[in-house]
């Protein structure tokens, strides 16, 4: 059997990580300025991380959730306390999609209604109504294609407030901030009017909190920047620093009840205990001020160069827009500097996603490669 061939691969084979690093079979090391898509939140193999997950696989790694998992509860009050929504529930799962589906599932058994505002250039996951909310309809297929999925444009108020007007509406789901989309940033002012229409036709808000939230921005939640509060948000990548588990925070409105939502594995004692070593290092090494601080001086040393379109940005959530194609500065960056980064689905942008504990040194080497190859015009 020979694996089922869905991505373009980069030709590497790492074999140990540390911290912002990452070395291959031939012993090369790597900057990592991507994070396998924003999922490493405190740096590759944290003490606390690899001692958590340890000394838990030697007690119990797994069991259902047909018996009391003390944990859980651990990482709930945890979560609640630091990200400021301590009177709402959690529901845990296994990853970002997964946790998109249950939102999306939870609204309409709430609101007993069928449709959902999504935007474009969403993304929202490859399962059934994640998939549905999401606009690339390459990864669309016809089992899926739904009309309870109405897209509107982007921070557009007037296309908002229509959509309201013509369907009766379920829920608005959004991304605290666009990742796949560009690192595209919602305005304050769209966001408070979907707060307020939800409250107004009694919808579901639900906040994709997947890539932008876990202190990425400099705040827990991205959505926190503009002081809404959504009433659902929905959490994964950089909750587990690598180890497979998502979330969805629920407001106290909801009513819990035995069948509605279920999972074999999510909250099993090996994801909370990778859980609670990411919160418990966010909140230690002061990772959210670190984010903010690094990020305006990310900001600062590059806004200035001549080949930038655009910098978009939160914390160390960047989006780069090059006045060309990013592709050739990014395999530039990999193959002479041995530096990690990402795309988007827009051509010109680069994604900057390391982890929140990433040093001005580390960032300076980036900074270093990216003059020397705007200046020779690649």
């Amino acid at each position: 059997m020979k694996l089922f061939d869905v991505y373009p691969l980069f030709d590497l084979n790492f074999v140990k990580a540390e911290g912002s690093y990452l070395w291959n079979d031939k012993n090369e090391k790597y900057l990592d300025l991507y994070g396998g898509h924003a999922v490493i939140s405190i740096g590759h193999s944290h003490p606390t991380y690899v001692q958590k997950v340890t000394e838990q696989l030697q007690h119990i790694g797994f069991y259902s959730n047909s018996v009391k998992i003390p944990i859980q509860e651990e990482v709930a009050e945890k979560l609640g306390k630091i990200s400021g929504y301590e009177d709402y529930s959690l529901f845990m799962c296994n990853s970002g999609a997964e946790a998109n589906e249950n939102a999306i599932k939870l609204a309409s058994f709430h609101t007993k209604k069928k449709k959902n505002i999504c935007f474009t250039k969403a993304f929202h996951g490859r399962t059934a109504a994640a998939v549905a909310a999401t606009d690339n309809k390459s990864i669309i297929a016809p089992t899926n294609e739904s009309d309870n999925f109405i897209f509107v444009p982007f921070n557009n108020t007037t296309a908002l407030e229509e959509a309201f007007k013509n369907h009766e509406i379920s829920s608005v789901i959004i991304e605290g901030i666009q990742g796949v989309g560009g690192v595209q940033i919602p305005e304050v002012s769209f966001l408070e009017k979907i707060r307020s229409l939800c409250d107004e036709h009694e919808a579901v808000f639900i906040c994709d909190e997947i890539q932008s939230g876990y202190g990425r921005t400099g705040k827990f939640f991205a959505h926190q920047h503009a002081r809404v509060q959504a009433d659902i948000i929905t959490i994964a990548k950089g909750m587990g620093n690598g180890f497979p588990v998502g979330g969805v925070l629920i407001a106290p409105k909801f009513q819990a009840k035995h069948g509605l939502l279920g999972t074999t594995f999510g909250g099993n004692y090996l994801a909370c205990a990778a859980s609670i070593a990411v919160l418990e290092t966010i909140e230690k090494e002061n990772l959210l001020q670190n984010a903010t601080d690094l990020g305006n001086y990310l900001y600062e040393e590059l806004k200035d160069d001549p080949l930038i379109q655009e910098i978009r940005y939160q914390g160390l959530m960047f989006g780069i827009e090059l006045k060309v194609s990013c592709a050739p500065l990014r395999n530039k960056l990999l193959s002479e500097f041995n530096i990690l980064t990402g795309n988007a689905s827009c051509p010109k942008t680069l994604r900057i996603l390391p982890a929140l504990n990433i040093t001005k040194i580390e960032l300076d080497a980036f900074i270093d490669a990216f003059k020397i190859l705007s200046k020779s015009n690649l």
